[in-house]
This record gives C-alpha cells, structure tokens and sequence, in this order.
C-alpha cells in the first residue's frame, strides 16, 4: 500500500514534471535498444502510437496539433539513438535541437486510431541535420501528415559532416529536395526580415 509520502511525491512530480513525456522517451529508447538493431543513417526508423483521449483537441474527434509535434521529439530521439547520431555528437560535448520545423495536415487522425511515424535524415549541412517525418495511420497506410525538422547541433567544434563520416563513413550528402530547398529559402527571408528591425 502506498504510503501518504509515497503518493504526494507522485502528486508533486505530476504537477511539476511531465512524468508521461520522460517516462515515454525512457521507453522508447529502451524498447529500441533492447528489441531493434541499429540502423544506417538514411534509414527509416519507426515508432508506433495510438491517439488517445489526452491526444485530441476540443472535439474530442482527431490528434491535436500540439501532440504531433511532441511525437516526433519520440521519434527524432529513437532516431538518434538507432543510427548512432547522438552518441557521437555528445561524444565530442554538443547537443542537439530543434530549429524550426514544417508540417502539413492532409487528413486528421481520428481518436483511438493506431499510427506509426517514421523518420528519415534526408540532408545535412555544416550546422545541421534535416529530416523528414510522416505519421501513417496502420488501418489504411495512409500518410495523414509529413513533417521538415530542422535539428541544429550545439557546442560542437567540428562540422555536422564530420559526425555524418564518423557514424557511416563514406556517407554521401543527398541532394537537396525542391521541397526542402522552398523551405530553407522561407526561412532566410524570414531571419532577413527580422535581421532589419
């Protein structure tokens, strides 16, 4: 039986903390250490999900947009962790993270509806890493978003590629989408318009 102690401290925690989010990476990670084999850095890396009732918005109808964008710190973690990024980049003191990301909503994901999120790095260069997420709902294999995350590496002396050579050496930087290529240029006109203030 828990003691009164016991339970204010899971009480305070609960207020203070969001236990579930770091309880959740724990697993994610853990299950991915413990049960999947490590994976080249172009690969897709998946995680599963279902959306739940603290998942939707007001309607209590579909995923709000808030959680899917909580889902991929799941998914870019596990994705780290597998290919052996992250390792390396604290290896040498950096750190890692998110600099601006794009997601396009082409169908809601209804509530208790099980989906998966793959990520895949599609580009780098000298201070960052791009990937490329979806989130597929499993009844239908349909892709109900598609996210651009920009992860930028900190405190690190070395360019991103040398940690590309060191985790897969001989790596090749892809060429860079259209897509992609849109959205960086989006960005620039952004930080100018804000440099001239």
């Amino acid at each position: 039986m828990l003691s009164y102690f016991t339970l204010a401290c899971i009480v305070i925690l609960y207020v203070f903390f969001d236990v579930n989010y770091f309880l959740r990476i724990a697993f994610t990670i853990g299950f991915g250490r413990l049960f999947q084999k490590r994976s080249k850095i172009f690969e897709k890396t998946t995680i599963h999900g279902i959306c739940l009732t603290m998942d939707v918005d007001i309607f209590l109808k579909h995923m709000n947009n808030a959680r899917y964008l909580r889902e991929l710190d799941f998914a870019r973690f596990h994705y780290y962790d597998r290919s052996g990024i992250y390792a390396e980049i604290s290896k040498r003191g950096g750190g890692a993270v998110q600099g601006a990301s794009s997601t396009r909503y082409r169908r809601a994901l209804p509530i208790f509806t099980p989906y998966k999120v793959t990520t895949q790095l599609i580009y780098w260069d000298e201070r960052n890493f791009y990937l490329e997420h979806e989130f597929i709902s499993l009844s239908d294999n349909f892709v109900r978003a598609v996210v651009l995350s920009k992860q930028s590496a900190t405190g690190l002396k070395v360019p991103v590629s040398e940690i590309v050579e060191k985790v897969q050496p001989g790596a090749v930087r892809p060429e860079i989408t259209k897509e992609l290529k849109l959205w960086l240029d989006s960005m620039e006109e952004s930080s100018l318009r804000y440099k001239k203030k």
